[in-house]
């Protein structure tokens, strides 16, 4: 418990170092990735820092689908 308290510090500060408009997807991808890093063999961190990309990623493709759109 004590080392998922640390990822989701970890997590928050993470994702307070983002600027804010790149920072859609980020937030949510740290905390999942943070968690599911944690349980898969205590790697919380490395977890966050993948789940913030993938957000990341997920984000900028679905508003540039949003923008071909219109």
């Amino acid at each position: 418990m004590k080392q998922l308290l640390k990822c989701a510090v970890l997590a928050a500060a993470i994702a307070g170092l983002c600027v804010p408009a790149e920072a859609k997807g980020c937030i949510k991808g740290a905390f999942v990735g943070g968690i599911a890093g944690h349980f898969a063999g205590h790697h919380g961190v490395l977890g966050a820092a993948a789940g913030c990309l993938v957000g990341r990623h997920e984000a900028n493709k679905s508003a540039h689908q949003t923008q071909t759109r219109h």
